[in-house]
C-alpha cells in the first residue's frame, strides 16, 4: 500500500471521529444532558407516556405501543427505525430504568417499539413513563472496524482498496456476448461492465434512467453463475426496494435486518418471518415453551425451602437450561437452512456486520445508491467481496453528515465518486424514461454533459396541455423570508399562498384523471407551513390523497406528475444558504414528470451562479413568469 492511500485511510478515520464527535455532542445536548421539559420541546423525547398494550410480532419479538397523554402539539424527530428507549421519570430526569428496543411505527401520538426483551420489566407498570432517541453507537463501531481492516488488508481487501482508492486501474475479462432485449444500449453496456469487471464495476445512472431495472437484470445475470449474492444499499428504503424487485423476479431473497426497520411489502423475506414459516419452526416453538414451564415451575420456590425441594428446583433448572441448548441448535439449524438457499442476501451497509455474515465472503457485492453512502460504511460490505458493483449517481443527494466541518473537510465525498473519479470502471445510462425533456434540459447541461436523451414515450409529454417547466418569480413583490424563533428554520407565507392558488388552479382545471403532486419546499418550516394549510384547506378535497409534501431529501428516489418547488429565501443580503447545494437542486427538479412549477426571488437567488444559470434556461424555453403577471396578480 503506497503512504498516500494510507494517509487517505487515516484521514478518512479522523472524519469520521470528528463525525461520531459531533453527532454525540448533539445528542448529549438534545437528550441527555437537559431535563425531561426540554428534551420534549426539542422533540426527541414524550412524556408521559401510557403503555397502551404489548404484544409478541414478527419473530417472537415484544412489541410495546405507547402513546403520549400530553404536550400533543409539540413537534417530534421520532420515525420508524430509529432506536428509543422507554424510561421511569426521577425528579425530572431519565431513571436507571431503561427499556431499549427500535421504533416500529409512528402515528400521530402513538408509537410502537420492538424491545430487545422477552417480556416486559415489573417496573415499567410503576407509571412515569416517557419514550426518547437512542445514540447509534453501533454504526460508528462497525464503520471504525471496517476502516482499520481496510487499512490493514492483504489478499483481495487489498487489492480492492488499491483499485478504489488507490493507483491501479480496474481490469476486465473478455467480452461479454450477451445483450438482453428489455434493457436499451447504455443499460446493456452497463450490465457487460458488471458481468466482464474483475475487481470493479461502477454504474451511473442519472434521474429517471433505470438504475435499479438495470442493477435488478445484472443480479439475475450474475446469479446464473454464482451461488449466492449480497446486495446493500445506505438506507432500508433502497433495500427493501431492491428486496421486492429481486422477489418480482422470482429470486429467493433473505432480507437481513431488524423487522420494524422494515417495510410490509419486504417482511415476508426478512429472517424473523422466514424463521416462523420454516418448516421445524414448529419444534423449536414446542422446545421454547417447555423450557418456559420448566422455569416458571423453578422459579415457585422462593424461599425457606428443604433439601428436597432444593434438588427439585436444581433438576427443573437443568432441564430448562438442556432445553435452551436444544433450543439454540434447532435455531442455528434453521438461520443455516435459509442462509444456504438463499440466492440473495440483501440488508442494509452497516447491516452487513450482521453476525451471519460475519465469515462470509461472496464473489460479488453490489451496493446500491453508493452515491449516498459514507465511505467507511461502504467498506463494511466490500470486504466480504471478491469484486464490487457500485451504482448511484454523484450529482444527487450526498451522504446525511452532521458535522460542518467533517463533510467541508471531505467526509461529503463517497467511496462511488472517489472510484467513479479514479478509474474507467464506469458506463453511465444515458436515457431517462421519467420526465419531458425540458425539465430534464437544464440538469442535463450542468450534471451529466448533455448526455442524456429523453425516451420518445416521455420526450413531449404534459399535464393537461400545461407548459412542462414555469419560473415564478417574485422579485420586487417583498415576499421576504420568516424564521421560525424555536428552530431558525426559514419559511415564507406569501410565497406559500401563491403556490397553494395556483395548486387550487390546477385542481379546478379539466382533466381526465387525479394527477400524482409533489411539493417540495428547502426548509422544514415551510414544509410545516404548506402541510397546515394543505390539511386545513383540502382534507375533503379528491386531490388531497394525491399531495405530498416535503423536503427534497424525502423525495429521492420518487416521481410525480406535477412537481410544486418553493424557494422560501428571498432577502436583501442575497444569503440563500443549503440552496447553494446544487446536488439538491438537481433531485428535486428531477422528481417531475409533466409539469414543474417553481417559485422564487431571483433577485435573491441570482446572486448563486446555478440559479443565474437556471433562470436564463427558463427564459430561453419560455417558461418565466412574475407574480406581478394578471394570472397571479389581483392588483
Amino acid at each position: 500500500m503506497s503512504d498516500a492511500t494510507k494517509k487517505a485511510i487515516r484521514y478518512t478515520a479522523e472524519l469520521l471521529k470528528k463525525e461520531k464527535e459531533e453527532d454525540l455532542r448533539l445528542f448529549k445536548q438534545q437528550v441527555m444532558e437537559t431535563s425531561i421539559d426540554k428534551k420534549r420541546k426539542d422533540g426527541v423525547c414524550w412524556y408521559p407516556i401510557q403503555l397502551n398494550k404489548h404484544f409478541y410480532g414478527t419473530g417472537e419479538r415484544l412489541v410495546i405501543e405507547v402513546e403520549r397523554t400530553k404536550g400533543l402539539e409539540l413537534n417530534h424527530q421520532f420515525s420508524s427505525g430509529k432506536s428509543a428507549g422507554i424510561f421511569v421519570n426521577v425528579n425530572g430526569q431519565a431513571g436507571k430504568h431503561w427499556l431499549q428496543g427500535v421504533i416500529q411505527y409512528v402515528r400521530e401520538d402513538l408509537a410502537r417499539i420492538v424491545v430487545q426483551e422477552d417480556e416486559l420489566p415489573d417496573w415499567i407498570h410503576d407509571g412515569h413513563l416517557g419514550l426518547q432517541l437512542m445514540f447509534e453507537e453501533t454504526t460508528y463501531r462497525e464503520m471504525e472496524r471496517a476502516l482499520r481492516i481496510v487499512e490493514n488488508a492483504s489478499g483481495r481487501a487489498a487489492e480492492l482498496r488499491e483499485v478504489l482508492i488507490g493507483p491501479k486501474l480496474a481490469s476486465f475479462r473478455e467480452a461479454y456476448p450477451e445483450q438482453l432485449p428489455q434493457l436499451n444500449p447504455s443499460q446493456n453496456n452497463a450490465l457487460h461492465k458488471i458481468m466482464t469487471a474483475e475487481e470493479v464495476a461502477i454504474v451511473h445512472g442519472p434521474p429517471g434512467t433505470g438504475k435499479t431495472t438495470t442493477l435488478v437484470y445484472a443480479i439475475r445475470q450474475v446469479c446464473k453463475k454464482e451461488k449466492q449474492v449480497l446486495v446493500c444499499a445506505p438506507s432500508n428504503a433502497a433495500v427493501d426496494l431492491l428486496t421486492n424487485k429481486l422477489d418480482e423476479m422470482g429470486h429467493q431473497v433473505l432480507r437481513l435486518g431488524h423487522p420494524a426497520r422494515v417495510t410490509e411489502a419486504s417482511m415476508h423475506h426478512t429472517l424473523d418471518m422466514q424463521i416462523v414459516e420454516h418448516h421445524a419452526y414448529g419444534d423449536l416453538k414446542q422446545v421454547k415453551k417447555q423450557r418456559e414451564e420448566y422455569l416458571r415451575l423453578a422459579g415457585k420456590y422462593k424461599r425457606n425451602f428443604g433439601p428436597e425441594e432444593r434438588a427439585q428446583r436444581t433438576r427443573l433448572y437443568q432441564e430448562a437450561s438442556r432445553l435452551g441448548d436444544e433450543a439454540r441448535m434447532l435455531e442455528n439449524y434453521i438461520t443455516d437452512d435459509l442462509m444456504a438457499r438463499a440466492q440473495v442476501i440483501t440488508c442494509t451497509l452497516v447491516g452487513a456486520s450482521h453476525q451471519l455474515l460475519r465469515d462470509k465472503t461472496f464473489k460479488t457485492v453490489f451496493i446500491d445508491e453508493a452515491g449516498q453512502s459514507l465511505e467507511p460504511a461502504s467498506w463494511i460490505p466490500i470486504l466480504k467481496a471478491r469484486r464490487v458493483v457500485l451504482a448511484g449517481d454523484h450529482f444527487q443527494l450526498p451522504p446525511t453528515i452532521k458535522s460542518l466541518e467533517a463533510a467541508r473537510e471531505g467526509l461529503s465525498t463517497t467511496l462511488f465518486e472517489k472510484a467513479i473519479n479514479g478509474n474507467e470502471a464506469d458506463e453511465m445510462l444515458t436515457i431517462q424514461y421519467r420526465m419531458h425533456e425540458q425539465i430534464m434540459g437544464y440538469s442535463n447541461q450542468q450534471f451529466y454533459k448533455g448526455r442524456l436523451k429523453a425516451h420518445p414515450t416521455v420526450r413531449h409529454h404534459q399535464w393537461e396541455g400545461l407548459a412542462p417547466m414555469l419560473w415564478v418569480d417574485t422579485a420586487g413583490a417583498a415576499y421576504f423570508e420568516q424564521q421560525k424563533a424555536d428552530s431558525r428554520s426559514s419559511f415564507n407565507p406569501q410565497e406559500g399562498r401563491v403556490l397553494l392558488d395556483y395548486l387550487q388552479r390546477l385542481a379546478e382545471m379539466p382533466h381526465e384523471e387525479l394527477p400524482s403532486v409533489g411539493i417540495i419546499a428547502p426548509y422544514k418550516a415551510q414544509v410545516e407551513w404548506l402541510r397546515a394549510e394543505i390539511d386545513g384547506e383540502w382534507k375533503e378535497h379528491p386531490w388531497y390523497r394525491q399531495i405530498s409534501v416535503n423536503t427534497v431529501d424525502a423525495f429521492q428516489g420518487q416521481e410525480r406528475d406535477i412537481l410544486l418547488m418553493s424557494m422560501v429565501r428571498s432577502n436583501g443580503d442575497y444569503k440563500i444558504g443549503f440552496l447553494q447545494d446544487q446536488r439538491r437542486m438537481n433531485v428535486a427538479m428531477t422528481r417531475a414528470r409533466k409539469h414543474l412549477w417553481m417559485i422564487g426571488d431571483s433577485a435573491t437567488l441570482s446572486s448563486d451562479t446555478f440559479f443565474d444559470g437556471l433562470l436564463a434556461y427558463v427564459q430561453e424555453i419560455g417558461g418565466y413568469q412574475s407574480v406581478f403577471d394578471p394570472e397571479y396578480f389581483d392588483g
